[in-house]
């Protein structure tokens, strides 16, 4: 495993290379630019002052050489080499900090909101589904299937939305907008985002639901689960140590696919609930066109995905003792 592991690790250094060329090109297909809403928000510049102020952020050069430059590839303006193989994101077009450190700020409030997204969605999913499986065609797995189906269906942006406004209207009760460090009061900040991560996490919830309801009831009827219950073993014990590991292996690899689906939905229930994350960041540099900041928190995010996804395979072994990794 230690072999595989490291062979992965290595492995993130070409994919988050063609990631970076997708990023960064991608981010030159965006209308407009920095220049132009600067020069929108002077409203007396002239040419000169645009060709400046190009010049100045290194706009001037054609993309390929940005790209050399953004990636250490070539040496910057002043001569010197630093880049993103050096460490260096870039600083932001509008405020001159560092990329760095303006998203390692930003990082533990979306870290955060997605490890309690992640939390609430399987303690949601996972004894729904089982319950669903075990009483099949009863009251409760048509319960359980329709609030999956509900999950799926409901829109987070619209859901969130809706848990700001009627609580305002009905009962003058509005979440608190000024975002509080987990060390400096642990309780007031799980109250902040426990309904972000609710409402985060029941997209998830209602797919990895219906995922688990259905590898229980193929597990179930296996020989050797036939062969538990003939021996009188308890439901509890049947359930737990005999199915669950098996039925787990697809809904662990449906998690780790799902798992995009709540990064990329941070971007938008930050913005809702005024969290100062990862998303809100990322909304806030594109409506700039600031392409160094855009472009290092993507980073982030590919890094985190990659990682995801290495972390679900190396649970396989765990989940099934015939998995071995070569």
């Amino acid at each position: 495993m230690r072999a595989y592991t490291i062979r992965r690790l290595l492995l993130i250094i070409p994919t988050m290379f063609l990631a970076s060329l997708v990023i960064f090109f991608a981010m030159r297909l965006i209308p407009g630019d920095t220049v132009d809403l600067l020069m929108a928000d002077t409203k007396g510049g002239t040419m000169q002052d645009r060709v400046l102020l190009e010049i100045q952020m290194g706009l001037d050069a054609p993309v390929i050489t940005q790209y050399g430059r953004w990636m250490g590839f070539l040496p910057q303006m002043d001569g010197g080499f630093s880049g993103v193989f050096q460490g260096d994101l870039g600083k932001s077009l509008w405020t001159q900090t560092s990329v760095v450190e303006e998203t390692l700020k930003r990082l533990p409030v979306t870290l955060e909101l997605g490890i309690l997204g992640l939390i609430v969605s399987q303690l949601i999913a996972l004894p729904i589904g089982i319950w669903s499986a075990l009483r099949q065609d009863t009251w409760g797995d048509y319960v359980g299937r329709s609030f999956a189906i509900l999950c799926i269906a409901v829109p987070g942006f619209w859901l969130g939305t809706m848990i700001i406004v009627f609580p305002s209207l009905w009962w003058g009760y509005m979440p608190s907008i000024r975002y509080i460090p987990f060390f400096d009061d642990p309780i007031d900040n799980l109250k902040m985002f426990i309904v972000p991560a609710v409402v985060l996490g029941m997209a998830v919830a209602g797919g990895t639901m219906r995922m688990t309801r259905a590898m229980m009831l193929e597990v179930l009827r296996a020989d050797y689960i036939r062969t538990a219950w003939a021996k009188g073993l308890r439901e509890r014990v049947v359930v737990v140590r005999h199915a669950l590991k098996n039925a787990l292996i697809p809904v662990v690899t449906l998690v780790g696919l799902w798992t995009g689906v709540m990064i990329g939905g941070t971007v938008i229930i930050e913005k809702i609930f005024c969290l100062p994350g990862m998303g809100r960041l990322i909304v806030t540099a594109c409506l700039a066109r600031d392409y160094p900041l855009m472009s290092g928190a993507l980073l982030y995010f590919g890094v985190g995905m990659i990682l995801i996804n290495l972390l679900v395979d190396l649970t396989y072994g765990f989940l099934d003792p015939r998995v071995r990794y070569g």
